[in-house]
């Protein structure tokens, strides 16, 4: 289980770190007040919470590319043999 939470960091902090580069390049370009929804009608929340759930969802896509990567990139025979954990195993 060590193995798989040490690959795990490796995914996860890169991503936060590239996180706050993506909302920094993001939002200096957007301004949070004039964003909209579906219906075309203004979002009406906080500055600091369009910041947070784009952060949130900005490190969710980059984490789960970099699972994907993992998942892809591990040996078949350990992936057949343990599941999810296999992917992690070298």
């Amino acid at each position: 289980m060590k193995a798989v939470t040490r690959h795990l960091m490796a995914i996860l902090w890169p991503a936060f770190l590239m996180a706050g580069v993506l909302e920094a390049l993001v939002f200096s370009l957007v301004d949070p007040q004039a964003l909209h929804g579906w219906g075309g009608s203004p979002i009406e929340w906080p500055e600091q919470a369009v910041y947070t759930v784009a952060f949130l969802v900005f490190w969710a896509v980059i984490v789960a590319a970099g699972i994907l990567t993992r998942l892809l990139s591990g040996a078949a025979e350990d992936i057949n043999r343990e599941g999810f954990s296999g992917a992690f195993r070298r």
